[in-house]
C-alpha cells in the first residue's frame, strides 16, 4: 500500500487558502495572537447599559443657578469642608508640640 500522505507544503497552501476564504488568520507558527478574543464583540456598550443613566445632582443645580445669582445651601458639602478644617487644625496643633 502506497503512503497518502500529502506534503507539507501542500497542507500550508490549504491551510492559508482556507482562511483566506473565511476571514480567519493564517498562523502556520501556532503563536499565540489573541485573534479569537479580538474577534469577540466589545463588552463596553453592555456594560455601560447596566449601569443607569446619571441623574441631575445638587452640584448641577448649583451650577444651573451660579450665574443667575442665587445660592444654595449644600449641607453634605459644608460638612466635608467642617472636617478638613478640623483636619488642618489638628495637624497645625501636632506640629506646634
Amino acid at each position: 500500500m502506497q503512503n497518502m500522505a500529502a506534503p507539507y507544503s501542500r497542507v500550508l497552501a490549504l491551510a492559508k487558502a482556507q482562511c483566506r476564504i473565511f476571514s480567519m488568520t493564517f498562523n502556520p507558527e501556532r503563536l499565540r495572537l489573541g485573534n479569537k478574543i479580538l474577534r469577540q464583540r466589545l463588552r463596553g456598550p453592555a456594560f455601560a447599559a447596566w449601569y443607569p443613566k446619571k441623574t441631575v445632582s445638587f452640584r448641577d443645580l448649583q451650577d444651573t443657578y451660579r450665574p443667575l445669582g442665587l445660592t444654595m445651601f449644600d449641607e453634605a458639602e459644608d460638612d466635608r469642608e467642617e472636617a478638613i478644617q478640623m483636619y488642618n487644625n489638628f495637624s497645625l496643633h501636632l506640629k506646634s508640640r
